[in-house]
């Protein structure tokens, strides 16, 4: 119901910044349409938007499960908490497909899917 409004402000919302992009982020997950691949789908969308913007990425395996299922589920009222697991874990390897790639996985552990692993398909 709500969806149309909610992608004109993220659109409309800045992205230069860390602290920007990471608020878009959050936005994305209260507004996300989907009903499978909310999290792995934002969070590619968010490295992608830090890659353009600050030359950065980030490095999913730096980052606990359970602090960052915590971080967003409390971000939509208070961002810092993710802001800050978030900016520990950045790292200028931009172009390092392998690291892209286990954030993938990363991602899907995060969403309780453990059985494959893309380096092994």
């Amino acid at each position: 119901m709500y969806l149309e409004t909610s992608l004109k402000h993220m659109d409309a919302m800045p992205q230069n910044t860390f602290e920007q992009i990471i608020e878009k982020y959050v936005e994305m997950n209260v507004a996300h349409p989907f009903r499978e691949g909310n999290g792995r789908a934002t969070r590619i969308w968010q490295d992608l938007m830090l890659k353009k913007e600050i030359q950065q990425v980030v490095d999913w395996n730096q980052v606990d499960k359970d602090d960052y299922l915590s971080a967003m589920q409390r971000s939509s009222v208070k961002d810092l908490e993710i802001k800050v697991l978030l900016k520990q874990s950045l790292t200028d390897k931009i172009d390092d497909r392998a690291l892209f790639v286990k954030g993938i996985d990363v991602s899907y552990y995060y969403e309780g899917y453990s059985e494959f692993k893309t380096d092994e398909l």
